[in-house]
This record gives structure tokens, sequence and C-alpha cells, in this order.
């Protein structure tokens, strides 16, 4: 017999201090000169009686799976947690700190790694927001619900193709006391955070942090979680109007009035259940050209971004040439580190794929950034009605998981992975067997 469900909840300011490194855009480093809104880790502890669980959502770029398994392995030393039962998943904003390894050919070349005083830091942080919001549980009442908000009002898509395959599912995790009191809310949408762009180094957590602002007004005694769905080919670059924080801001209240929306009509339970179970898989790695080669292909691609730029043609050519530069030259990094060892492959892999299920839907977890195609595929051909997919949750991968069309066509992120056209297929195919075995 299900227990009442119990449940807490926690948040604390992320932000790094000045002059940090903020992650995200080669060729252009940016130190933090100020906080134009904090960075946030949220936590929502869950108990049934018979399993406990906790998901963290944090304001960074992607979190090592090293960093997860020493933060797993300190919570369950102070709780009665099991390591696996615990997600830690990142928003992906491009202005906030590093807190993994690195591609880029400058931090290659120059030795450059994440700030080891703010990792420490922010690990401790991560280990008490957990511990906290075990120790402070209340009766809950919790529901799980989708509503819409894409291209058709000018918020995100298909970063390779307008007309692509896109998701505008907006998932949502609302908890009550038993009160009726919101007491957290999760929110995850699939597009990359990159409305704010190299020329700014103002820390923010982008369009998640004004989703966050949306519903401090609506349920103000709720804290958000956001995770980043299956956005490895989603962004707002053909559907923002500009970028700033005004856009941000746009685009953000859109998804939390939607968000508000799906909360309202949302219908909770108090005697759900839970469960949770992972797997650990090896994929594919693609065979590197030689050094040689890769350098050439970076001086190819150089000279035709420099070529566009001397032409005045318009933002989006020379976006997209700058991106095809950026995978050359994180192909020769992948040359390069695997002369050293590739530190990344051995820092990552094997992928762990993770399960959470809450009542009847089911959540599941995958490191890295992956195609929105592998995650529509999983919540297609899930057994359960309510499923979506949270990336880069407990790790990072070396480099995208791109469909095997995107590998042929060439492109940023294509050029940025380590992974064949097969990998995605490997993460599709483990996550479908793992959640379909669970009764």
């Amino acid at each position: 017999m299900t227990k009442l469900l119990k449940a807490g909840v926690s948040i604390v300011d992320i932000s790094p201090g000045k002059e940090i490194e903020l992650a995200g855009y080669p060729h252009f480093p940016r130190y933090d000169t100020g906080i134009h809104d904090p960075l946030y880790a949220s936590c929502i502890f869950l108990d049934d009686g018979i399993t406990k669980l906790a998901i963290v959502c944090m304001d960074i770029l992607m979190y090592s799976k090293t960093y997860v398994k020493s933060v797993r392995t300190k919570v369950s030393a102070q709780t009665e947690i099991p390591p696996k039962n615990i997600m830690i998943s990142c928003s992906h904003t491009h202005s906030g700190p590093w807190a993994s390894g690195r591609l880029d050919l400058e931090a290659l070349k120059k030795g450059l790694k994440p700030d080891e005083n703010y990792i420490k830091k922010l690990e401790d942080k991560i280990v008490s927001l957990i511990v906290k919001a075990y120790k402070n549980t209340f009766e809950a009442k919790i529901g799980v619900g989708k509503g819409f908000c894409g291209k058709e009002k000018g918020i995100g898509g298909n970063r390779r193709d307008p007309k692509g395959v896109a998701d505008p599912q907006v998932w949502t995790i609302g908890i009550q006391d038993r009160e009726g009191n919101w007491k957290a809310c999760l929110v995850k949408y699939s597009l990359h955070p990159t409305i704010i762009h190299e020329n700014s180094t103002l820390v923010t957590a982008d369009y998640p942090g004004y989703i966050r602002k949306y519903l401090g007004k609506t349920k103000p005694d709720a804290i958000m979680l956001f995770a980043q769905g299956t956005s490895g080919n989603q962004s707002t670059r053909y559907f923002r109007s500009e970028q700033t924080f005004e856009e941000a801001k746009r685009i953000g209240y859109a998804i939390g009035k939607e968000t508000n929306n799906v909360l309202n009509s949302m219908k909770l339970k108090s005697n759900t259940s839970l469960i949770v179970k992972s797997a650990e898989t090896d994929i594919e790695l693609k065979k590197l050209p030689s050094k040689k080669e890769a350098e050439a292909e970076v001086l190819r691609t150089r000279d035709k971004l420099e070529k566009l730029k001397k032409e005045n043609a318009s933002y989006i050519d020379i976006q997209n040439a700058n991106l095809q530069n950026l995978g050359a030259e994180d192909t020769l990094g992948f040359v390069l580190l695997k002369k050293k060892g590739l530190d990344l492959k051995a820092d990552e892999l094997p992928v762990e794929i993770q399960i959470i299920g809450i009542g009847k839907s089911r959540i599941v977890g995958v490191q890295g950034e992956i195609f929105v195609e592998f995650g529509l595929k999983i919540q297609k051909n899930s057994p359960f009605k309510n499923t979506f997919v949270i990336t880069l949750a407990n790790g990072c991968l070396p480099g995208y998981a791109c469909t095997k069309e995107a590998y042929i066509q060439g492109g940023y992120e294509a050029g940025a992975s380590m992974l064949t056209g097969k990998s995605g297929d490997i993460i599709v195919e483990t996550a479908l067997k793992l959640v379909s075995g669970i009764k």
C-alpha cells in the first residue's frame, strides 16, 4: 500500500564572485563583471515511504560526471538517499562559470580549467542543498502536466533548419503541501539559453531566470527548478528579434505564463508511488582525422568566415559560418586531447541513463547534449504517456549526440562531437529498455 507522499524543497544562490571566467563562447574570453540576475541551484526531495529521491537543477552550463559522483557519495553518507537516486542537471546557461571539462582550443593550448575554488564551493552548496531538503519534509501533493509554447510565438525551434523538428512542450511538475500551498515546480523546456551572447560579461541565467521571475509573481512561495530538454539542435537563432535581456524576458515570461496555466489546471495526488532505475551504457566514438587534416579544415572554415565578414553578409550567414569554424576547431581539439589521453572520455563515460517514476509519469535523465529527435523518439515509444527527457543530467558527453543525417551534413554540432551517428540510437534503445522494464 502506498503511503502518503512527503516532500522537501530548498534553493541556494550559486552565483560566482567577480572576475571568474564565464563559459559558453569560444574566442570570446569573458570574465564576470557583475551579476545581472543570480544563478541558483534548487532541489526537490521526494519520499513515498519506500523510495527516496532527489532532483537538483542548477543554472550552470554543464557539470562533470566526476563531480556528480562526489556529490552523490557525500549526500548518501548524510542521508538515506541512495547515490543512484539523485539526479543533478544543468540549465545550460552560457553566462555562468565553467564546471566541466573544456574543448575550446584556447583552453587546450593554455591549460585552462574550471576555477577550483568555485567548483569546491559549488559542491559543498549542492550537498547542503539536498541534505536541507531531506531534513525538512512536509506531507505533499504532486502532479505532472504539460503545455505548449514554441516557434508560433517566436520562442524557439530548430537552429540548423528553421523548418526542422522542434519540441515546444512545457513539461511541468507541481508540488503543494496538504493545505494546497504551492511549494515547488519543475519546468522542462528544450531550448538553448543563448539569448544573451558573447558581448555580455554579466552573470545571468538567461531566459530560465525570467521563467523564475514570472512564477515568482504568480506562485511567490514556490521554488522553481528549470531542467533542460533535448536541445542539442534547438535555439532561438531564427526566432528571436534581438539578443538582449528584454528579449530573454519576453521568451522567459511566455514559457512562465504557459507553466502557470499548466499548474492552475493540474490535478495533484498525495498517494503517488515513486521509482528510480538507472543503467550505464557504452557509446560509439568516431574515428578522428589526422592532426594535419583537422588543421586544414580549421583554416578552410576560418577563411570562409572572414570572407563573409568582409562581404557584410547577413548575421545568420556569418553566425552559421562561425559555428562551422568552431565545430572544426572542436574536432582539432579532440585530436589534441587524444594525444593527451582523452580526459573527457575518462571523466564522462560510460553514459548513465536514469529513470525517475512519479506515479504513471516517467522522467528520463541523460548525460550531455542530445538532438531533439532522440528525446521525441523516447517519448513517443515509452509505454508511459507522460514521459519527458532531461538532458545534461548527471554528467556531460564528449560532444553532441547528433542524428546520422547531421553527421553527414556536418556543421558545428557534428564537428563538436566525438560520437558517431549510432550513439544517439544507443541512448534511445537503452532508455526505452529501462523505462519499459519498470512495472
